[in-house]
């Protein structure tokens, strides 16, 4: 690059630096990841400078970036064989520490994909179609994505009518309809 798109680079960096880096933390749950996360995309976007100047929005093209970087880092052999599960750092306690963590456990639970539509649809605050486009899917995946993890969180957070809360025993019906004792 040039040095003067060097200098807008870093201008750039600098300016967007923690936004990226809190989008990374609602992606991996780790403030180590995510920085990981936010520097092999640094590394991406400063050889795609020219890109992602020239396209629309400067900030969604490296929001899809990041994204991308993620589920393709979700997809390779060292994260299928390590789990890091230590609970990120906050800046504040939440009024309700339980549920947020709680929350946070069932969302680190989710399937990289369907964390990733939750992120851009609720933090990003992006719509279907916006979503599918930086996924590379269809709106229909990106509809149903959405729709299983909600369902997912909704079943481990015991807040979805109708089914048992995941912390209460059920109780087992026979054949007859009978209720037979908790499982």
């Amino acid at each position: 690059m040039t040095p003067p798109a060097d200098d807008e680079f870093a201008d750039y960096m600098s300016a967007r630096l923690a936004s990226l880096r809190r989008l990374a933390l609602l992606l991996c749950q780790d403030w180590h990841r995510a920085d990981d996360l936010v520097q092999a995309t640094m590394t991406k976007l400063y050889l795609h400078w020219a890109r992602a100047v020239a396209a629309d929005s400067t900030d969604a093209y490296v929001r899809a970036m990041l994204v991308r970087e993620f589920v393709r880092e979700r997809r390779t052999n060292w994260a299928r064989r390590v789990s890091l599960t230590e609970p990120p750092e906050a800046a504040a306690p939440p009024a309700d520490r339980e549920g947020f963590l709680d929350l946070q456990a069932a969302v680190s639970a989710l399937p990289a994909r369907q964390r990733a539509v939750l992120v851009l649809r609720f933090y990003c605050d992006l719509n279907v179609e916006q979503s599918a486009q930086l996924l590379g899917c269809t709106q229909g995946t990106v509809k149903s994505q959405t729709s299983k993890a909600l369902t997912t969180l909704r079943r481990v957070l015991g807040r979805e009518p109708g089914l048992p809360n995941a912390t209460e025993p059920t109780a087992r019906t026979s054949r007859s309809g009978k209720v037979t004792g908790h499982a």
